[in-house]
């Protein structure tokens, strides 16, 4: 065992919590990370980056293949997919980003330990197995911060062959002629977008009434709609019957049950593609030995400055309730670093950050949705205005879906913002700031966007909120 290590803070998991670290060493800290396999967590490894570079290509060989000529490419449309150079690329920029998160924690004087940590206290911790050897290493303050992994469901288990998760899904070099991917969540609806997009025959299977379940309704209905243009069957409202499912060397069957009623369908795939979420990686941490700290579902219970109920404690990420999206992580690593560090930071919150989901078209979404702003006792008004009206997205060739805001009646003040449509999560940005200062549709509406550009689906929106677009 090596000597033991101080630190003024200790972060026991190194992905999007590396932005905590970097913001702690700013702050004069010393910072001790522990990591046990890669820096960047899910996210770069084996979420948002890579599946996102897979994305891309999918969009792209769409617009060639379906746009082309009409956009003057002469034999565009016998541009074909080269999975293998595209999983070489998935990988190169996979390292590339790694290799800069390891430069950062080196710039910035932040010791890495590589090795599994077990908390041993609610600021120590016990790192082995990896290249940094047996260490003990203790700090005035701990940030949890130990991610999630995909879930599965009971007879749906993975396994890496036929039944198999986003983790497996992101290992592929091949596409598969046929896939049924169960949960239209964020995951499961860029999976049907891209593998669609790459040629395979895309089944959708959810429990709830609706794909995208968790955004607006109208934005999931003109999605189902869209989709199912695209050739994607979608069943809502429905689940697998495990106990019909049989499988060979190559391929599964299975019957979809309706939720209510007797419709079954059978159905024959290559794959079936688990995408019900994540879960919290909270198990085997040695969190049970500790007083004060609650788990709720597995999820570590904080408050608004990510505080656990252990002394000197905080935990970010997936491992606790809210958003387990990579943004939100590295926003809550910043205010609990501040908070610990005696700064006077704002509180995390959740209905400030924006939700982004990479199918084609894109979703992105911030705040309430025109029920939950009713729910919580809002009078509102709502204005909506499509992409079809907008010259410039004319010009680049996507003209589905629309942006939609909700506005409280009586103030005019930006409740939520709702976009289905080109460039959906580069939009999203203006009505974030919107709400984080209190804006309004009005000031939206007066804000002078230039043209010709996507962007100005925001202020004819928000005219709409009053009734009077300008171009419909």
């Amino acid at each position: 065992m090596a000597d033991p290590q101080r630190f003024d803070l200790l972060i026991l998991g190194g992905g999007m919590s590396y932005v905590g670290a970097i913001r702690a060493a700013q702050l004069g800290l010393s910072v001790g990370l522990i990591e046990r396999d890669k820096l960047g967590g899910t996210c770069l490894n084996r979420g948002c980056i890579p599946s996102k570079a897979l994305l891309e290509t999918a969009d792209l060989l769409h617009r060639v293949r379906a746009q082309g000529a009409e956009f003057g490419l002469a034999g565009s449309d016998g541009v074909s997919l080269d999975y293998g150079a595209l999983g070489k690329r998935r990988d190169a920029v996979i390292d590339k980003h790694v290799s800069g998160v390891e430069f950062l924690m080196k710039k910035n004087e932040i010791t890495v330990l590589y090795g599994n940590g077990i908390l041993t206290g609610s600021t120590s911790v016990r790192v082995s197995g990896g290249d940094s050897g047996g260490v003990e290493a203790s700090a005035d303050h701990l940030i949890l911060a130990t991610g999630s992994a995909p879930r599965s469901l009971p007879g749906l288990e993975p396994d890496g062959r036929l039944i198999i998760t986003s983790d497996e899904a992101l290992e592929r070099n091949d596409v598969p002629g046929r896939v049924t991917i169960v949960g239209a969540g964020a995951i499961g609806v860029e999976w049907a977008s891209m593998y669609r997009d790459f040629g395979s025959e895309v089944t959708l299977v959810e429990f709830a009434d609706r794909i995208v379940p968790l955004e607006d309704p109208e934005i999931g209905k003109e999605l189902n709609r869209l989709f199912k243009k695209r050739g994607i069957t979608i069943h809502a409202a429905s689940t697998i019957d495990t106990e019909t499912i049989r499988k060979d060397d190559h391929e599964i069957s299975f019957q979809i049950a309706a939720r209510e009623g007797d419709k079954r369908t059978d159905v024959t795939t290559d794959i079936i593609l688990v995408a019900v979420g994540r879960r919290p990686l909270t198990e085997d941490i040695g969190l049970e030995s500790l007083d004060g700290v609650e788990l709720e579902r597995g999820y570590v219970k904080v408050d608004e400055f990510m505080r656990t109920g252990a002394a000197e404690m905080y935990a970010i990420g997936d491992i606790v309730p809210g958003f387990a999206l990579a943004h939100v992580a590295s926003h809550e690593a910043v205010v609990a670093v501040e908070h610990l560090a005696g700064h006077d930071p704002e509180p995390v919150r959740m209905e400030l950050m924006p939700r982004v989901t990479f199918c084609r078209p894109q979703i992105a979404s911030v705040g309430l949705s025109e029920e939950e702003a009713k729910a919580a006792g809002h009078e509102v008004n709502t204005g909506s205005f499509p992409f079809r009206a907008l010259g410039k997205a004319t010009i680049v060739g996507e003209i589905d879906g629309f942006a939609k805001l909700v506005a409280d009646a009586k103030t005019g003040r930006l409740l939520g913002t709702h976009i289905i449509g080109p460039h959906a999560g580069d939009l999203i940005a203006e009505p974030t700031f919107a709400q984080m200062v209190e804006g309004t549709a009005a000031e939206i509406a007066m804000s002078v966007h230039a043209h010709p550009t996507l962007p100005e689906v925001l202020p004819e929106a928000a005219l709409a909120v009053d009734g009077a677009p300008i171009h419909v």
